[in-house]
């Protein structure tokens, strides 16, 4: 297992010796082992747990694989669903500059010449997963068979996907229900296109990644800087770059994990970031709660769970050779980032444990 250095606190000296600083040392210390046991129970060929907490940066790295030239916590991961987290504070951002209202009908937005009915999809429905449409569009699978395990989306362009939306017949009122949707975000990222006359890649480069210095994030393979390999279950067999096709809005950010704590950190301190502070407040407003006791509570970005001392933010992602898991809390000033090349697997402790390492702290 390889190791990264951690960060020291802004402005303090490293050989201070206050009370304060000694109980920080140790406390450093146990989540250096924390996140190490973390690392080898992901058993992946490259594994990296990355925390910030109150700014001060704890990385550790390892996997099965044998280390590459570069460092692993250098390289761009695919962080496949939780690539919505970026849209859904693109939509904020969209929304808090008064350039959007969130209650555009896509439908408008995509096909003007159609009259829009009563009760329309609009683009807060498509981000909360309530617009009532399915997880993937009807006919994907079919067409994507020949490439399931490796790069099933990119079978599915652009026009496909909006073709596919603009054919649909919802079976339930849209806002009456949740269905988890990779059709509906990646729906969304073609209409906010379409209400800004900018490609949805663009539109988050120059909304998103410069106001947060994210240069390290890409938004296609091969821009630039080293992506990560993929593999399959099997730990071995190397997977090609995920092409997300017309889903790019639901499923193509690939970051380093330092630029995912810094999306993590700007969550945690809006103010950090003035052009996006509006934004980064409303993404952890709840907007929909649902279920038993409406236990489970959703954000326009994140999933929302309670804790004894506040709730905990998070979203987790998958391509067909990587894994992610993105979270933040508030109520104790800690951000956590984790990927690793490794397709899922039933009974996968990756989330599990990196999920656990966030409730935890």
């Amino acid at each position: 297992m390889t190791t990264t250095h951690r960060t020291p606190w802004p402005g303090l000296p490293a050989d201070d010796e206050t009370p304060a600083h000694r109980a920080d040392s140790r406390a450093d210390e146990r989540l250096y082992e924390r996140l190490g046991d973390a690392v080898a129970a992901a058993d992946a060929p490259d594994v990296v747990f990355a925390v910030s907490r109150h700014g001060r940066r704890t990385v550790r790295t390892g996997g099965t694989a044998a280390p590459s030239r570069r460092p692993r916590d250098t390289l761009r991961y695919e962080i496949g669903s939780a690539t919505k987290t970026f849209t859904g504070l693109l939509l904020a951002q969209l929304m808090d500059s008064g350039r959007l209202s969130g209650g555009e009908p896509a439908l408008t937005l995509l096909d003007g010449g159609r009259p829009v009915g009563p009760a329309p999809a609009t683009l807060v429905h498509l981000m909360t997963h309530t617009a009532g449409l399915p997880r993937l569009p009807a006919g994907f699978r079919a067409r994507a068979l020949p490439a399931w395990h490796t790069n099933p989306y990119a079978r599915y362009p652009d026009a496909r996907v909006i073709d596919a939306f603009l054919r649909h017949h919802p079976r339930h009122r849209p806002g009456t229900r949740w269905r988890y949707s990779n059709f509906g975000v990646a729906v969304l990222g073609h209409a906010l296109a379409a209400a800004t006359e900018t490609p949805w890649p663009d539109l988050t480069a120059d909304r998103l990644l410069r106001p947060l210095a994210l240069r390290d994030t890409a938004l296609r393979p091969g821009t630039g800087g080293a992506d990560a390999t993929g593999h399959g279950k099997d730990g071995a067999t190397a997977m090609p770059p995920f092409d997300a096709g017309g889903f790019q809005a639901a499923g193509a950010v690939r970051a380093t994990p330092h630029d995912l704590l810094t999306f993590l950190e700007a969550h945690l301190d809006p103010a950090r970031c003035p052009p996006l502070a509006g934004a980064l407040h409303a993404v952890r407003t709840p907007v929909l709660r649902r279920g038993p006791g409406h236990r489970h509570v959703h954000t326009v970005a994140w999933f929302r769970h309670p804790t004894d001392g506040g709730p905990l933010y998070f979203h987790a992602g998958a391509t067909p050779g990587q894994q992610a898991f993105l979270g933040f809390r508030p109520d104790t000033g800690t951000a956590l980032a984790a990927v690793c090349t490794r397709r899922f697997r039933r009974h996968d402790p990756f989330v599990a444990t990196a999920y656990a390492l966030l409730a935890e702290e």
